[in-house]
């Protein structure tokens, strides 16, 4: 399933940015009767992808989501 995964973000990264071959990291997956869901990244233009497989219907999804901020919040004393 991971290799699907990672095969459909290239793609649809390919689909964007022609020529592109981007690192991919598999920051989280999980697997739950049929289903399957995991979390990719890349290094390039801070995107990242969740993957959804619909294991009733056997269907993948894609979201693609691009990070704007990172800070650091410090709470308490």
């Amino acid at each position: 399933m991971i290799e699907t995964a990672k095969s459909l973000v290239l793609d649809y990264i390919k689909e964007h940015i022609p020529n592109a071959s981007p690192a991919l990291f598999v920051i989280w997956q999980a697997c739950i009767l049929q289903n399957f869901k995991c979390l990719i990244s890349t290094p390039m233009n801070g995107m990242y992808f969740e993957l959804t497989f619909d294991g009733d219907n056997q269907c993948w999804y894609l979201d693609a989501y691009r990070k704007t901020e990172n800070r650091e919040i410090h709470v308490g004393g």
